[in-house]
């Protein structure tokens, strides 16, 4: 891997995780329910992803020809933007962006068991601390309603460790046109689920916002993640957690709960663990799905 292409990839992660540090705080900052929000950031994210690819004149390449692994990168997308959205009216900005942050310990997993890139020693220990993190933190959950919230960010987790895995196996894969395309398909389940007619003008204002946000950090990542493994796109794509905690600290008055923070010190834990190089579990290959 060329050193330019890895730096390229490693500014865009860092800018795609900044801009998607603010998610808590748009999401959290509105009345609207949750599926409001869903269909009023999609629609937004739509137009504007849609406008970026007619303006960089790729409609054919991101779109036309996005075949059937960018109709699955679309539909990966989709399901994670609700769960990842709908968590943050459920739980805490914390607890999602801790869980969150178990991402590369998990892409690490899966491109072991779909791509054949053996993780070393010390991300299967990673791995471990966070899965024990993630426990301990939901144990902090059980019977509140936040329990569910904790969930969906774990989906969320999951969603996009698959993602990153997807690109990295399918890098020619489109990154803009499955993004607009999961935007689509979260219209009308959302509409469905609520009422986004009678959400107020001046919430609309700050969707679109956010819509605006999201769309930019999703295409810096995807293009990220080509550009580099997957378990490292993911491990620098946990840069937000700390910005995510200290804006809901500071504008939501959100303080973690012990259990939240005994939990996220073990998954931050082993994402720093999970960065080290380490000896490899097995020989490895070139990443392809079979």
């Amino acid at each position: 891997m060329k050193h330019d292409t890895y730096f390229a990839g490693l500014l865009l992660m860092l800018g795609s995780a900044l801009l998607f540090s603010t998610a808590g705080i748009f999401t959290k900052a509105v009345e609207a329910s949750g599926w409001e929000v869903i269909f009023w950031r999609a629609f937004f994210s739509a137009i504007l992803t849609a406008a970026i690819i007619l303006w960089r004149g790729r409609w054919q390449a991101e779109v036309t020809r996005m075949g059937r692994r960018g109709l699955l990168a679309a539909v990966i997308g989709a399901c994670g933007t609700a769960a990842f959205l709908s968590a943050f009216k459920l739980t805490g900005v914390a607890n999602v962006a801790l869980i969150y942050s178990a991402t590369p310990l998990v892409a690490a997993l899966l491109a072991w068991v779909l791509l054949r890139e053996a993780p070393g020693m010390t991300m299967l220990a990673g791995a471990a601390l966070g899965i024990v993190g993630i426990l301990a933190i939901l144990a902090g959950s059980l019977g509140e309603l936040s329990l569910i919230g904790d969930l969906l960010a774990l989906v969320m987790a999951l969603s996009l460790a698959l993602l990153f895995v997807l690109y990295r196996a399918w890098p020619a894969t489109p990154s803009m046109g499955p993004m607009a395309l999961s935007c689509v398909l979260l219209l009308p389940v959302a509409a469905w689920l609520s009422e986004p007619s009678q959400t107020p003008l001046g919430e609309i204002a700050l969707m679109a916002c956010f819509g605006l946000v999201f769309a930019a950090a999703s295409v810096m990542m995807f293009e990220a993640a080509k550009r580099m493994p997957s378990g490292q796109a993911g491990l620098i794509s946990t840069s937000e957690t700390p910005f995510a905690i200290l804006l809901a600290w500071l504008i939501l008055n959100e303080v973690p709960m012990l259990a939240t923070l005994i939990g996220g010190a073990l998954v931050m834990t082993g994402v720093l663990l999970g960065s080290l190089p380490g000896k490899r579990a097995q020989p490895g290959s070139e990443p392809s799905i079979t």
